[in-house]
């Protein structure tokens, strides 16, 4: 066997010991959309796995297409590969690089968790005031139309939240601060519907 005959499948060895970083493409996109999804990071509004695939298709691409070339290619020069030993060793760093999006977009997520559940720990507060207000009011009206009542978050942890009145013109609206111990729920004089609400100071409106 000629020289050349041995050298293409030594090559073909040597590439396919270093095609790590589609599979690993593949398999670490799929992760992080699970792990974005269930955990979302701040910059994440409305999760699910479509959006945290396509957020994870993105980081990652940009992990292969630009992270890895530009170490390998610092490392190579310094080392001196030739091109195959560069190209092995740009799939082995695309491969960890994407392990390592795997484990930020994890820490990311976790760091978020506590404000997620803040924030919904107000909101479920503020649906137990209301209710708690509306019955105390008497008004029939705005028990008939608490299937109405629409929350707004005007700053961390206040909230305006208003029900329609029956000719659904008119709006009976609150503010209401779970920040303070215990809840401050105050009346707002305004009729508005939040979606035309424009948001005062929250130091004046507090």
């Amino acid at each position: 066997m000629s020289s050349g005959e041995r050298f293409w499948p030594a090559r073909l060895r040597w590439r396919m010991r270093g095609a790590l970083q589609w599979p690993a493409f593949v398999l670490f996109t799929l992760l992080d959309g699970i792990v974005i999804s269930a955990l979302p990071p701040a910059l994440i509004e409305e999760p699910n796995l479509i959006v945290g695939v396509l957020a994870a298709t993105f980081g990652n691409l940009v992990l292969i297409g630009a992270v890895a070339p530009f170490l390998a290619g610092r490392l190579a020069r310094r080392d001196r590969l030739d091109t195959t030993a560069r190209e092995l060793l740009q799939d082995r760093i695309a491969a960890i690089a994407l392990a390592i999006g795997l484990a930020a977009c994890l820490v990311s997520g976790l760091a978020n968790r506590p404000v997620i559940v803040s924030e919904t720990e107000a909101t479920e507060e503020v649906g137990r005031e209301l209710r708690a207000y509306v019955e105390r009011s008497g008004s029939e009206e705005l028990r008939r139309n608490l299937e109405t009542a629409n929350t707004i978050r005007l700053s961390e942890g206040f909230f305006r939240t208003c029900i329609a009145r029956d000719d659904r013109r008119r709006y009976f609206c609150l503010f209401i601060d779970t920040e303070k111990d215990p809840t401050e729920v105050r009346r707002d004089p305004s009729a508005e519907p939040n979606a035309g609400f424009a948001a005062p100071d929250p130091t004046r409106a507090r």
